[in-house]
């Protein structure tokens, strides 16, 4: 794969099957992006489990953090699909092994039930959970983990009167990863330029989109 801008090296390279994939978008931050990105996966039958937008660490950046289970030859092709989109620098994709992630949830429950049942309070206490809004009719907690953390609260706290729950994208970081920033910086640092141009960093491959 030396001739990829999107790099990855799969755990095992003999396994076929499903599994959890975090990709990591770059992209400049343009209306209709999403949607086109939203559509290379429509077209393809495949299901989003989790979809996150944010600034990234470079200035008018954004990052897009998506979530699938799905093969490694299906992930890989995706993200090549992807990164033919003009506003979008680089894809990377990886296992939950090789990212850093995290999702936040909210629960509501009975402000009643807290105070009157002590099993309720050793419970957040045991995850966690973080108060956020205290009222007389309700609480909302919060608490920060994987989904099988914040699962395990939602069905903890059933029997005590969980009015509401929800639970955000994930968010990941890239372990072996020194920022994608430090790519443009060296880049920039060989062939500066008076001022940017469309899509000025696609054509230069192996010179900056390797991390």
């Amino acid at each position: 794969m030396s001739n990829d801008t999107i790099k990855y090296t799969p755990e095992d390279t003999n396994y076929e099957g499903k599994q959890d994939f975090t990709i990591t978008v770059y992209a400049e931050d343009r209306v209709g992006l999403l949607n086109r990105i939203s559509i290379i996966f429509s077209k393809r039958k495949i299901n989003i489990d989790s979809l996150n937008t944010s600034p990234s660490e470079i200035a008018g950046i954004h990052r897009f953090t998506i979530l699938i289970n799905e093969s490694y030859e299906v992930v890989r092709k995706l993200a090549r699909q992807i990164e033919k989109q003009v506003e979008v620098l680089k894809v990377y994709f990886n296992t939950d092994s090789e990212v850093i992630w995290q999702e936040l949830a909210l629960y509501k429950v009975s402000t009643e039930e807290i105070t009157e049942k002590v099993t309720v309070e050793r419970l957040l206490r045991q995850y966690g959970a973080t108060a956020v809004v205290i009222r007389k009719d309700y609480t909302v907690f919060s608490v920060t983990g994987h989904k099988e953390e914040t699962d395990a609260l939602v069905k903890a706290l059933e029997p005590y009167e969980l009015i509401e729950f929800v639970r955000s994208a994930r968010v990941a970081i890239i372990k072996d990863s020194a920022g994608f920033h430090e790519k443009l910086k060296e880049f920039e640092a060989d062939e500066p330029g008076e001022e940017r141009v469309e899509n000025e960093f696609l054509d230069k491959g192996d010179k900056i989109f390797t991390m």
